[in-house]
This record gives C-alpha cells, sequence and structure tokens, in this order.
C-alpha cells in the first residue's frame, strides 16, 4: 500500500502521456511512440514544472518499467531461429557493432560530449536503438537528459535510413530479384526495428518481392539485437570497476561481479530461452505477441516519464555535439556493411 500510495499518480500520468504516444506510433511507425512520448512529455513539462506527489512514481517507470520493457523484449526472441539464419550475417553484425562502439568512444574524448551520452548513442547506433538504450540506461546510470537526448538523436537517423536507403540501395547496384542484399544491409546498417521493417518492406514493394526482404532483414535485426547481452555486461563490469576505483582510492577491494551485473538482462535471456523452447515444442508464436506488445508499450511509457524527467533548453543547446556523434556512427555502419557484404560477395 505503501508503493501505491507513493507511486502510483506519477505512474498514472506516465500512462497517460503513453497511451496517445502508443496509438500515434502504431499509425506513423518510422516516428515511433517512443519518441513521441518524449516529445508529449517535454511538452509537459515546460509548463508543469514542479511534479509534486507525482515525481516519485515518474522516476520509478523511468527506471522499473523500463528494466521489465527489455525483460518482455526477450519473449520475441527464438534463439534457434536466429543462430540459423543470423551465421552468415555475424561478420557484418560484429563489424558494425564494432565499427559504432569505436567511433563513439573516440568521439566521446575528441567532442567533450558526457561519457553516457557517447555510450548509449554508440550501443543504440550498434545494436537495436531504442531497446538497446533501454537495456544500457539503468546500467550506465544515465539521467532523463542523457537518455532523450540518445534516443533522439537515433529516431533522427533512424528516419533518414527508412527513407534513403532503398534509394541508395538501387543506386549501388543490389540485387533486385532477390531480398537477400538489401535485407542483410537494412538489419545490419539501421537500428531500430520500425525503421529496418519500413526499408525493408519498401524494398519489396519497389520489386515485387513479397515478404522476402523484410524476413531476411528482421532476423539479422533480432540476431543484432542478442549483441545487447554482452555490450550491457561489459558496461555493467566498468561502471563498476570504475565505481570501485573511486571509493576505495583506487582499489578494486569492494569490486564485486555479482553487484555489477543487471538482473534484468538476466531475466530477458531467460525469456528468449522460454520463448524457443516454448516454439521447439509446437507452440506458436503468436501466443507471445501479446507480450511483445506489452514491451513496446512499457518502452513508450518509460520514454513519458523520462520526457517529464527532461529539461528541453538544455537538450536544445547541447544537442549539436550528440547530433555529429550519431551522424558519424550512422554515416560508419552504413560504410562498414556495405564494404563487408561486398568483400564477402553478397552484392
Amino acid at each position: 500500500m505503501t508503493f501505491l500510495r507513493n507511486n502510483l499518480l506519477g505512474i498514472f500520468i506516465c500512462f497517460l502521456v503513453a497511451l496517445p504516444a502508443w496509438l500515434l506510433g502504431q499509425r506513423f511507425p518510422v516516428v515511433g511512440g517512443a519518441v513521441l512520448a518524449i516529445l508529449f512529455g517535454m511538452v509537459i513539462t515546460s509548463v508543469w514544472r514542479e511534479h509534486g506527489t507525482a515525481q516519485p512514481g515518474i522516476n520509478w517507470t523511468s527506471k522499473i518499467v523500463l528494466q521489465a520493457a527489455v525483460v518482455l523484449l526477450g519473449f520475441g526472441m527464438n534463439l534457434g531461429v536466429i543462430v540459423k539464419t543470423g551465421i552468415f550475417s555475424l561478420p557484418i553484425i560484429l563489424s558494425t557493432i564494432t565499427t559504432s562502439l569505436v567511433v563513439a568512444w573516440v568521439l566521446h574524448r575528441w567532442l567533450k560530449i558526457s561519457r553516457n551520452t557517447s555510450a548509449l548513442i554508440g550501443v543504440g547506433s550498434s545494436i537495436c536503438g531504442g531497446s538497446a538504450i533501454a537495456a544500457a540506461a539503468p546500467v550506465v546510470k544515465a539521467d532523463s537528459n542523457e537518455i532523450a537526448q540518445s534516443v533522439s538523436v537515433i529516431f533522427l537517423f533512424n528516419a533518414l535510413a527508412a527513407l534513403l536507403f532503398p534509394l541508395l540501395g538501387h543506386l549501388i547496384g543490389f540485387d533486385t530479384t532477390s531480398g537477400e542484399a538489401f535485407g542483410i544491409f537494412a538489419g545490419t546498417a539501421i537500428n531500430d526495428t520500425s525503421s529496418v521493417t519500413a526499408a525493408a518492406a519498401t524494398w519489396d514493394s519497389m520489386w515485387g518481392l513479397g515478404t522476402q526482404t523484410l524476413d531476411e532483414a528482421v532476423t539479422v535485426k533480432l540476431t543484432r539485437a542478442l549483441a545487447i547481452i554482452p555490450i550491457t555486461l561489459l558496461l555493467a563490469l566498468l561502471m563498476a570497476k570504475k565505481e570501485a576505483n573511486q571509493t576505495e582510492g583506487g582499489s578494486l577491494a569492494s569490486f564485486s561481479y555479482k553487484r555489477a551485473f543487471p538482473m534484468f538482462i538476466l531475466y530477458f535471456v531467460l525469456a528468449a530461452v522460454f520463448t524457443t523452447v516454448c516454439l521447439q515444442a509446437g507452440i506458436g508464436g503468436e501466443v507471445f505477441q501479446p507480450l511483445k506488445e506489452l514491451a513496446k508499450f512499457f518502452i513508450v511509457m518509460a520514454m513519458a516519464a523520462i520526457g517529464l524527467n527532461s529539461n528541453v533548453v538544455t537538450l536544445i543547446k547541447s544537442g549539436g555535439k550528440p547530433i555529429l556523434l550519431g551522424a558519424c556512427c550512422w554515416i560508419s555502419i552504413t560504410l562498414v556493411s556495405l564494404l563487408v557484404q561486398h568483400f564477402l560477395g553478397i552484392w
């Protein structure tokens, strides 16, 4: 009862902000509900500056609901299909992820962007956009402004990719009788699932390929999404060791792998394993569809809370460098994906 008394109002407000954002996101998937929820939250908080008794519930939503969303995403993963189809694209996936993380790390130092913002943009660009940011944000202890800024940057280049990549694929000579080449390209070079599906569906429509490209792109994208697990664990270890150094004056005596391990990632893996076992046993994938939809709504709800906690003036003032970082990550991923595909003879 104490929990409800302290948090219910804030949680309910986040729900009210998230609901129209989620519905509009269904209608305009390239924009997506998460970005709309952040924008709605920012607009509301520019007028309603002091949240009063709603603040604890808003904070709880931005953290715990975000982690719950990541766990529920695991129910959308069939590890067997991903491994079987994803092995072929694995060299490209590893190359693009490594490239984005290295670019983010280098430019973080050169552009003097906050460590958390750089990490979130690098992870979001390299893995799966908002979902990867949702997984990494609690681990690196990013604040609402850092999360909002990272999601906004990722959205910008998601939208550009969805619009431009089908044209780019045609210009550089991708095979138009099969969806394999463009599907792998979309799945490895576009970070958010909504934009991956938008670009792949456009390619299918352009060349009358049914769902060939879409099926290929989504499978590659899901394979890439599995990188959330090792990347998040690595970030957790780095953060925990850094905190141990700071608290112990350079000693790692207080470092604990158990404390550093983000438990919600373990639950994410267990959810994926459970889904895989059920599918192997003959249970239809449609059974898990409500959980996947709930995960998407939880992300939108958490983004509403983050928007309510964000300072729009600060975001505008500091927006140039993160956008430049996002552009560099996006361009480098695109080029590396094309180069590795060409080297492997895919196009």
